[in-house]
């Protein structure tokens, strides 16, 4: 991997991880639904700007229904349940939670394959589940009214991943930019019929605006220009890489914002839910820090 190669995966796990901070700090005042349309127009906007400037066309007739996949379990599902956890969980523990995508992606992936997971990935498995639990189990967080909820909301925003990516991968081939920017107006679209019946909780401040157009141009826009473009540099494998290093971000942030505090059940929880997510993804770090041909 190159050194301009390695900054872009560091910058994306960086936003990604603060997305958490951001949601965090959006959903008690404008809402789940209302921040999460808000979200993915302004990133369906920035993404048609850039789209005009590169000359991309998007062909929304001809992928229409696969945007609109793509856009409910990529986008608005886990976008919704995120923000809905983000009431009452910390921004670490969600970012924690995030990395256990790739192992819903894998249970999805033997169940419509109809195979058997291997011992590697079954050990994956079970590492995960405990890193949840220990998560769950001692984080005061948890002891709020509504996390049992909340925590399940977060779960299901990551099978929601998990079903998306097994999806892209058996689904037909679209550029990974149009597959980014159809997918956000498609979210967007999906959400305008209920958006009007959930407004805002309260009168958003200046900070709580700064926020949310930082969740849409940065965290989801940028983001996935970003991480499309590792795609095409370094590969798939290689820019998975990204999973095991938003939990790191996503503490940190917290940490330094929020005054979360970071217990020893933080500390062993990621590492169990990354150690897992390695195992199940056959996660090899010889093959990212090879040098790219």
């Amino acid at each position: 991997m190159d050194l301009a190669s390695l900054i872009r995966l560091v910058s994306l796990a960086a936003i990604w991880g603060a997305s958490f901070l951001f949601m965090r700090i959006c959903a008690p005042v404008l809402g789940t639904v209302l921040l999460t349309e808000v979200r993915v127009a302004i990133a369906a906007l920035f993404l048609l700007a850039v789209g005009i400037a590169l000359k991309k066309k998007l062909n929304a007739r001809l992928h229409c229904r696969h945007y609109l996949v793509l856009g409910m379990f990529n986008s608005a599902l886990p976008f919704l349940l995120f923000g809905f956890a983000a009431y009452t969980l910390s921004a670490s523990l969600l970012s924690i939670l995030n990395a256990t995508a790739p192992i819903w992606g894998a249970i999805i992936a033997a169940v419509w394959t109809r195979t058997m997971l291997t011992r590697k990935v079954m050990l994956g498995l079970v590492l995960g589940v405990i890193g949840v639990s220990l998560l769950v189990g001692f984080d005061p967080v948890t002891l709020r009214s509504g996390a049992l909820f909340a925590v399940m909301a977060g779960l299901g925003a990551t099978l929601s991943y998990g079903f998306s990516s097994v999806y892209a991968k058996t689904a037909k081939k679209v550029d990974s930019f149009s597959n980014a920017h159809g997918s956000m107006w498609a979210a967007a679209i999906l959400l305008v019929p209920v958006a009007p019946f959930f407004p805002a909780i309260s009168t958003p401040s200046a900070g709580v605006i700064f926020a949310v157009i930082i969740l849409g141009v940065i965290c989801s826009g940028l983001a996935y220009i970003l991480y499309f473009r590792l795609i095409n540099d370094i590969g798939a494998a290689s820019a998975l890489t990204v999973t095991f290093l938003i939990p790191l971000f996503g503490v940190l942030w917290g940490r330094i914002f929020l005054d979360e505090p970071i217990g020893w059940h933080t500390l062993a929880g990621s590492t169990f839910v990354i150690i897992g997510t390695a195992l199940v993804t056959n996660f090899s770090l010889k093959r990212v820090i090879a040098v790219q041909n």
